[in-house]
């Protein structure tokens, strides 16, 4: 059961943008598992791809195609990572974009492939000329819910937001969809996310922007430590709307900015609350650290720990496991006497030990609650760093050891 989280529905159609959803049986009987996107002529398209040194072949050939071309469709399977699957898989994917350009009339180049699901596994290329022609026919700007169902493996809900704001008198539509719920501590961005906005926004602003909004959102969940070989995430820019943002230091560069930063923010914390098995969503802040690396150095080693992590899940406030997270996160001349622990507002460590106003049942209070916020306070400088993760459960090893099954 995710926490805290429902289904979106108030989805707002993007011009320019269209969305077409098939059963073409990738690997699942019966359900919506192949997404036709349509972009509109015109829309400007930045991305950010997995670090995963085996990323799959629809990566490759993804980040080659918009690395050369402005693309006018993007096709996405599920069920079926395309990945780890030698030059067979690179042929599949290259395939799949040239069955999407024939039926739709463009080049080939201009067609991007997003696969996820089993790695390992050869691509049932049948599933595409069954699929393309019903993606193509069901083509509508209102189908974003379907697509945010239609890209899950094992999320158990569809992940999407939608905003409609103004900015300098004209309305600007962000609508956008994001999966996953394992394999995920993102080295980019997250499993997938695809999210469009009927702006029209010079290039090189998009580009700057996918890597800050991927780094300030995806880039700051984990759920279980490993890095996905499919990892993507793209902004879409269609230009049909009145906004034209050319500066990136104006009022409204950075306004659209902070809109887009909350719906990075809002898709990627739906894929922790979504988390395999989880029953917690845990904030991690570590304050005062000397450097941005050793922050995040701090928080990941406490988010991944798996002795903190199913403490969590039991709502037991072994407090002893986080301070020894922070011990061993390699961060260089730490002064004990001076880091504080804190669960929400209560004070846990102080002067290298327990403080003394804490007891055992406020901190069980406080691990028993299905959101809160674990605050560690460095004492070595000003630099911030947020980070969101789940607990470890039971279910999460029943998920992953019956994945294949």
């Amino acid at each position: 059961m995710a926490v805290n989280l429902s289904v979106f529905e108030d989805f707002i159609p993007v011009d320019g943008v269209k969305l077409g959803i098939a059963q073409s049986h990738v690997r699942y009987p019966d359900r919506d598992d192949m997404v036709l996107i349509e972009l509109a002529d015109g829309t400007r398209t930045a991305g950010v791809f997995t670090q995963n040194a085996f990323c799959a072949a629809p990566v490759r050939v993804a980040r080659d195609h918009l690395s050369s071309v402005s693309p006018r469709y993007l096709i996405i399977n599920t069920g079926n990572a395309n990945a780890g699957t030698g030059p067979q898989g690179m042929e599949d994917a290259l395939g799949s974009c040239q069955q999407v350009a024939e039926a739709c009339g463009v080049s080939a180049s201009e067609v991007l492939p997003f696969s996820t699901g089993v790695i390992g596994e050869l691509l049932d290329m049948s599933a595409f000329e069954r699929g393309i022609p019903v993606c193509q026919e069901q083509l509508s700007a209102d189908h974003w819910g379907r697509a945010a169902a239609g890209i899950m493996t094992t999320d158990t809900l569809p992940k999407g937001v939608s905003r409609q704001v103004r900015i300098d008198g004209q309305s600007v539509t962000i609508s956008g969809i994001s999966k996953g719920a394992g394999m995920i501590q993102p080295n980019m961005a997250t499993m997938l996310a695809f999210v469009a906005l009927d702006a029209r926004v010079d290039q090189a602003i998009l580009d700057d922007w996918i890597r800050s909004l991927a780094n300030a959102s995806f880039n700051r969940i984990t759920i279980d430590g490993d890095t996905s070989t499919n990892d993507a995430c793209l902004l879409m820019a269609t230009g049909k709307g009145g906004l034209v943002i050319n500066d990136a230091s104006s009022d409204a560069a950075l306004t659209l900015f902070e809109e887009l930063k909350d719906v990075f923010q809002t898709l990627a914390q739906a894929i922790v609350r979504d988390g395999e098995g989880a029953t917690k969503f845990v904030t991690i802040e570590v304050e005062q650290a000397a450097e941005q690396q050793e922050a995040l150095d701090v928080a990941y080693t406490v988010a991944h720990s798996p002795l903190v992590k199913t403490a969590m899940y039991a709502s037991d406030a072994n407090w002893g496991r986080i301070l020894a997270a922070v011990g061993r996160a390699g961060v260089s001349n730490l002064d004990l006497d001076r880091i504080q622990i804190y669960l929400n507002d209560v004070h846990i460590v102080e002067n290298g030990g327990r403080c003394t106003s804490y007891t055992e049942e406020s901190g069980a209070a406080v691990f028993a609650q299905s959101e809160f916020t674990v605050r560690i306070v460095l004492g070595r400088g000003d630099v911030k760093e947020v980070l969101w993760t789940s607990d470890l459960s039971h279910e999460y090893v029943s998920i992953n050891a019956d994945y294949r099954s």
